[in-house]
C-alpha cells in the first residue's frame, strides 16, 4: 500500500462495513426483537433480546479486543523505536512513558520524537489526543486496526 497523507484530522480507522453496516444492523435488530418481545412478550421473544443484546456485546468486544492487542505492539514498538532514537540523558526515563503517551508519539517523525518526548515528559502531558495535536511532521501509520 502506497504511503497516504495522514494528519490528526483523518489519522482516525474506520472500517465502513463494520461502522457503517454490522453495528445498525446489530442495532437495529436489538430493537426489532425488544419490540417484538414487547409485543408478545414470552421466554422465546425475551430470549430473542438477550441474544440480539449478546451480538451487539460481541461485536463491541470484537473491536476492543483488537484495539487492545494494537495497544501492547504499539507500546513495545515505540520503547525499541526510543531506544534507538532518543538522546542518551533521556532513555532512561523510556519506562515512564504511559501507554497513552506511547500510543500518541508513535505518530511523530523520528527526527520529532526527542523533542516532543521531551515535552511529554517535562510538561507531563497525558492526553492522547493533546500530544497528537503536538505533532508537526505526521508519521503514517496505514497499520491500524
Amino acid at each position: 500500500m502506497a504511503e497516504s497523507t495522514q494528519n490528526y484530522k483523518n489519522h482516525a480507522k474506520f472500517v465502513p462495513i463494520y461502522h457503517y453496516v454490522l453495528a445498525p444492523i446489530l442495532i437495529f435488530n436489538f430493537g426489532a426483537m425488544a419490540y417484538h418481545a414487547f409485543q408478545q412478550p414470552d421466554m422465546y421473544n425475551l430470549w430473542a433480546v438477550v441474544m440480539a443484546a449478546a451480538l451487539i456485546m460481541i461485536g463491541l468486544f470484537a473491536r476492543v479486543f483488537a484495539l487492545k492487542a494494537q495497544d501492547r505492539v504499539i507500546r513495545l514498538e515505540e520503547r525499541m523505536r526510543m531506544r534507538e532514537r532518543l538522546p542518551a540523558d533521556l532513555k532512561g526515563w523510556i519506562q515512564e512513558f504511559t501507554a497513552d503517551q506511547l500510543i500518541a508519539l508513535r505518530f511523530a517523525s523520528d527526527a520529532e520524537l526527542p523533542e516532543l518526548a521531551a515535552t511529554v515528559l517535562r510538561d507531563n502531558i497525558q492526553a492522547r489526543d493533546a500530544i497528537k495535536k503536538l505533532v508537526k511532521d505526521w508519521r503514517v501509520d496505514d497499520h491500524r486496526v
